[in-house]
């Protein structure tokens, strides 16, 4: 098992960046938003990374975070997601982004991955509702609302109520849930308020 890999960014691919350690040249498939984070050519970079074997293969999968590999292993987990069907969720999305559409039933935001379908999405979804933490996003904790609503449910009733509202006004449910979690609030407030918060927060996501 190779848990990461630090050496010199030798070059760029068009799927893989080649780093140099040691006098020997590593291809790392990696996702083109991972590539785009990279450092200039030359310059020293630390990938963490997921080792496929294969009958005929071995490939190397790079992220830049610890927590990008550990989401990447959870998706890749999911029946009918390969390595690059990973990659792909992971270049279309953040790790907080895919919490988010997990946990908001956003079938259509992870669905917009390359070679992921609807029914692929569909699955994600209800095969990681449970495993990705979403006391991760965010810090965990909001005003008025604990580590472990968070978890179970992400939100209480009130807030419920706005997501639904913004996602009626137009917006996605995913972008609706990040601004509603950023607003914070409480049960003691207003659908309104909550709503209000969270058009203020639409402006940062």
């Amino acid at each position: 098992m190779i848990a990461y890999i630090r050496g010199t960014l030798e070059d760029l691919e068009e799927d893989k960046a080649v780093i140099d350690v040691g006098g020997i040249g590593y291809g790392v498939f990696m996702s083109g938003q991972s590539m785009s984070r990279l450092p200039n050519l030359g310059e020293e970079v630390k990938l963490y990374t997921y080792l496929n074997v294969k009958e005929d293969a071995m490939q190397l999968y790079g992220f830049l975070t610890k927590d990008e590999l550990e989401v990447y292993k959870l998706v890749i987990s999911v029946s009918g997601i390969g390595p690059k069907g990973g990659l792909s969720v992971l270049g279309q999305m953040t790790p907080n982004d895919l919490r988010f559409a997990v946990m908001a039933n956003d079938v259509k935001a992870i669905s917009k991955a390359p070679g992921i379908g609807k029914k692929t999405a569909e699955k994600l979804i209800l095969e990681l509702k449970d495993k990705l933490k979403f006391e991760d996003t965010l810090g965990g904790t909001m005003d008025g609302t604990s580590a472990d609503t968070a978890a179970a449910t992400g939100i209480g009733q009130i807030q419920k109520e706005a997501v639904e509202a913004l996602v009626a006004l137009g917006y996605g449910s995913t972008e609706a849930l990040q601004a509603v979690k950023k607003a914070g609030g409480s049960e003691q407030l207003s659908v309104e308020d909550v709503l209000k918060q969270a058009l203020k927060q639409m402006a940062f996501i």
